[in-house]
């Protein structure tokens, strides 16, 4: 490590993203950690992002809440409790932040304003960045995981390889159990048509096209989304032939992660459940709306299909791939389905 790990005894991570972003530098955390294994890791994001440490806790051992910042979309910049967020950053005394957020062209000046001994991350040519020779050139190509794995080895940390996780615990379990949905275990699929961004949702017919068939191959199919996104779930249903089993709304990220845990197979958007697909390993048709699938697309693409939509808007290939993973999952389920 090109830090003394006997000095590094507390680390402040900033990435202020949603669930899919957070996902993708678990394997670069695992890293860090195996490297610093008594060192104090705080994770610097969003108010959701609370839990998700919870969850990783076997990486992350506190929180602080970011009220973000200029120029960060992700949140609204409220500068009345910026000074407040900046002195608890500062009474901390972190002595390694490493910024995680992107190319750094906009927050690394704010992440050297949290005061840790040193302060590493990523820059871009002609945006400011410590003369330290801790923060790494921007790899702008190659996939999300294997970017912050990148950094990682920049800093001098080892690999501990780029399998994503997404652990489970009993409350999940329960929490899914609760909602009697009747499914059995790789009897069903889960086909998940919202994302955050309209511009970023394949069209519902799609969706509806494929879970028909899944439907008719004998599977349940479990429709899974938010709340906010029960208007393009309703209309997804509206072209379907079957009956789905609906669960917007009503489910927390843990049962949905045991959903799709113990689904045949995943019908998404290139979003946050696909990396849960990908942590469970299992099988997934990711349709990718943003023209960066070699970015975000699950890197096992055997098990994963991932379909870059703007670029090959090509149903009869979706619905082939799918068939043959259907396939693969009839072969090695133990009970017959309706043919």
């Amino acid at each position: 490590m090109k830090l003394p790990t006997e000095e590094i005894k507390s680390i402040a991570i900033f990435r202020a993203l949603q669930l899919g972003d957070m996902l993708c530098i678990i394997p670069a955390i695992r890293a860090l950690r195996n490297a610093n294994p008594q060192a104090k890791i705080t994770l610097v994001g969003l108010p959701w992002s609370k839990s998700f440490t919870e969850r990783f806790n076997q990486y992350f051992d506190d929180f602080i809440h970011f009220p973000g910042y200029p120029a960060l979309p992700e949140q609204v910049f409220n500068p009345a409790d910026f000074p407040a967020f900046l002195v608890d950053v500062q009474s901390r005394k972190f002595d390694l932040a490493i910024q995680m957020q992107g190319n750094g062209s906009v927050v690394n000046p704010m992440v050297e304003l949290f005061g840790a001994h040193y302060t590493a991350g990523y820059t871009i040519e002609g945006h400011y960045a410590p003369d330290n020779g801790l923060f790494m050139p921007y790899p702008d190509h190659g996939h999300e995981i294997e970017r912050h794995i990148a950094l990682m080895e920049f800093l001098g940390i080892k690999s501990q390889g780029t399998e994503l996780e997404y652990p489970l615990i009993e409350d999940d379990e329960s929490a899914l159990a609760a909602l009697q949905l009747g499914i059995e275990p790789g009897h069903y699929v889960c086909v998940h048509p919202g994302s955050r961004g309209a511009w970023r949702q394949w069209p519902v017919q799609y969706f509806a096209a494929l879970a028909n068939y899944c439907a008719g191959q004998g599977y349940k199919v479990v429709i899974t989304g938010t709340k906010e996104e029960a208007a393009i779930i309703d209309d997804v249903i509206l072209h379907m032939n079957h009956e789905p089993i609906n669960t917007a709304g009503q489910t927390s990220m843990g049962a949905v992660g045991v959903l799709i845990k113990k689904s045949a197979l995943l019908i998404s958007n290139c979003t946050g459940v696909s990396h849960m697909a990908a942590a469970f390993k299992t099988p997934s048709i990711v349709i990718s709306m943003d023209g960066e699938p070699h970015r975000w697309g699950p890197l096992d693409t055997t098990t994963h299909r991932t379909f870059d939509w703007l670029k090959y808007p090509d149903f009869d290939s979706v619905f082939n791939e799918l068939k043959q993973l259907l396939t693969v999952n009839t072969k090695v389920n133990a009970t017959p389905l309706l043919k």
